[in-house]
Formats: C-alpha cells, sequence, structure tokens
C-alpha cells in the first residue's frame, strides 16, 4: 500500500525504515469510485493526497459554469487545493475522480506534527512545493505565450499515456480551448 509513496518520497529524501513508519503511519487509504469527490469547491480541504490508483481532475468552474482544468492527478501525483488545505479556508477547486482511485491522505494536523517529528519531513514538502511552483509557472508562460497546437503537442509530449486515459472534452478544457478547436488540431497533425 505504502510502495508508490516510498518511491515518491525517497526521490527527495531519505528516511530509515522506522522514520519511513512513523511518516505512513500519519497517512490513512481512502477509495474514490469514479465521478465521486475528493473535494467540492466550498468546503474547506482537509486532506493533501498522495494517488495510489487512478486519476483526477482538478478544475475550477469560470463565471460561466464551464470547467477549466488546472491539472491532472494520476499515480505518483499528489492532489489538493494547496490554500484551503495551508490556510483553512473554502476551496476554490474541486478535485474529481475520473476513475476508480486510491489514495492515501494525511490531514494538516499530522503533516504539522510531522514537521516536529522528522525534520526531513519539511525538507520533502519544501521541495515539493517548489517543484509544484515551478511546474505551475511553466503551464501558466505555455498558456500565455504558446497557440493551442503547441499546447496540445507539450501536453502529449509531458503526459504520453494520459490522452488515452481522458476524454476530448477534458483534454479541451485543460488546454483552455473547445473540443471541437481540439479535434481541428488532431486532425491536423494527423495528416
Amino acid at each position: 500500500m505504502f510502495g508508490l509513496l516510498h518511491q515518491n518520497i525517497s526521490k527527495h529524501i531519505q528516511l530509515t525504515a522506522e522514520e519511513f513508519e512513523q511518516f505512513c503511519a500519519n497517512f490513512h487509504l481512502r477509495k474514490f469510485r469514479k465521478k465521486e469527490f475528493l473535494l467540492r469547491a466550498g468546503e474547506v480541504c482537509r486532506y493533501e493526497a498522495f494517488v495510489n490508483k487512478g486519476c483526477f481532475k482538478v478544475y475550477y468552474l469560470d463565471e460561466n459554469g464551464s470547467e477549466q482544468i488546472i491539472y491532472f492527478a494520476v499515480e505518483d501525483w499528489w492532489a489538493t487545493d494547496i490554500d484551503s488545505f495551508t490556510n483553512q479556508v473554502p476551496a476554490i477547486l474541486t478535485i474529481e475522480a475520473l476513475e476508480d482511485c486510491e489514495v492515501l491522505c494525511i490531514n494538516k494536523p499530522d503533516k504539522d506534527l510531522l514537521y516536529q517529528q522528522l525534520t526531513q519531513v519539511e525538507k520533502l514538502f519544501r521541495i515539493m512545493n517548489q517543484r509544484t511552483l515551478v511546474s505551475f509557472q511553466r503551464r501558466v508562460i505555455s498558456s500565455i505565450g504558446k497557440t493551442a497546437e503547441q499546447r496540445y503537442l507539450e501536453f502529449i509530449e509531458k503526459y504520453p499515456r494520459l490522452e488515452e486515459r481522458l476524454t476530448q472534452l477534458q483534454i479541451a478544457a485543460y488546454l483552455g480551448i473547445t473540443h471541437e478547436f481540439l479535434n481541428k488540431i488532431r486532425k491536423k497533425l494527423s495528416h
């Protein structure tokens, strides 16, 4: 149950077997069926969730009621509304299962306690937050400075196997275009 989580954190820090056991004791397993919500906008985000199995979409609804997908969280990724989790304010984001999913969740009090008990954990989450910030910065720059076709090609290159798990509508919402326009791009690229 914790094998993938161990691989994930081992990229950033090294824990002894005892420390890893202490780390894992603060997580609990939750399962979600397709279309169930890990978090709904307006709720306070109580957990950071490590995706052990499945795929979530993390999105917000714009003023027209259209989904604007911020990211997809698949195996070996984390899912949360970081503002809501950190500041314990109502979430702006919604996190919905696109498949049957399994996540390992940690709540804020347990995470804060881990910071005190295992100094390496604070380093782990600092590194992960920095990497997330870099990823979001690149995504914003891409959204502003690249064409829809360039963004689509970038998406396929960055997430080669994810496209087959998603619908055209979901990919289009992530790219910030209509699914009709995505179809035009795909037709053009297939020729």
